[in-house]
């Protein structure tokens, strides 16, 4: 099993690198008491959700449970079937301080507003936890993107395009648009297989509905067109540390055009080598 702890100073991002763990695949906890992290270990390796990677955030939060995270640390080093490796996130005493102050927010160590000796103390309370870690990542002037491409380089890397996810889904507009899409397009230029007797009740994950949708020349342009966008498009959200794109195609039922088209956009990307998630949102309406 992978794991990974995430720790270091409080205002350094460690929430953020938990997003990005997360967007991973990893199975994350927040705030972690390290003396509990073996016994979760061991019921997520016996847990039939095949639980593979995890990623455990441990901080100063936790108090006085957290002077174990440095023994737990040496146990899961030696730990049988596990891989771990440690994240140690930090930034300067003027930037965690104008991040709180932006937040508005108490520091964990003194239950009050931020200072620079209150996080130069946190500094030396976490001096051994640093020694032991694999990766320490200083974010006083890094943007979220740029956290991201780090991590991406650290843990991958920088193969951030192969742990990037399409999301593809089609919809009906007399049902509503999606909210959770970051780009929609209508198909309903497309000729509409619904007005044809033999295909009205198909849907469009038949073969006839599928012939008769891409026997238009129309609907096979649009599919290499679209792709193409797409394709150029990717890059540039992955470089601003997006790690997910849903993608929504709509016709006017959601279900013979809007499938059949998001079916052949998906299966242009799998060719591609892409992470691919179809869903047919309203084929059983």
């Amino acid at each position: 099993m992978k794991v990974v702890i995430i720790t270091g100073m409080s205002g350094a991002g460690r929430s953020r690198a938990a997003d990005w763990f997360e967007d991973q695949g990893y199975y994350c906890v927040d705030n972690m008491p390290p003396a509990l992290i073996e016994n979760f270990l061991e019921m997520a390796a016996a847990d039939t959700s095949s639980i593979d990677k995890v990623a455990f955030v441990a901080d100063l939060r936790s108090g006085g449970f957290f002077d174990r995270l440095a023994e737990e640390i040496d146990i899961l080093r030696n730990k049988a079937g596990v891989e771990l490796e440690v994240l140690f996130m930090e930034a300067s005493a003027p930037e965690i301080v104008r991040r709180y102050n932006e937040v508005r927010r108490n520091h964990p160590l003194s239950g009050a507003e931020a200072s620079e000796s209150v996080i130069e103390e946190e500094r030396v309370k976490l001096k051994d936890i640093k020694s032991k870690a694999d990766y320490i990542l200083d974010t006083t002037k890094l943007k979220p993107s740029e956290m991201n491409a780090e991590l991406d380089r650290m843990f991958y890397g920088g193969s951030g395009s192969s742990n990037f996810a399409i999301n593809i889904s089609s919809f009906g507009f007399k049902y509503g648009i999606p909210s959770e899409a970051d780009i929609v397009f209508d198909v309903r230029f497309i000729p509409n297989p619904f007005w044809v007797p033999s295909l009205k009740k198909l849907t469009g994950k038949n073969k006839k509905v599928i012939d008769f949708v891409f026997k238009h020349d129309i609907a096979r342009n649009f599919v290499d067109s679209t792709h193409e966008l797409l394709s150029n498009m990717i890059p540039g959200y992955i470089n601003e540390g997006k790690y997910h794109l849903n993608i929504d195609f709509g016709c006017t039922g959601g279900h013979h055009r809007s499938v059949a088209i998001a079916n052949a956009i998906a299966d242009k990307f799998k060719s591609d080598g892409m992470r691919v998630r179809v869903n047919h949102r309203d084929l059983d309406l």
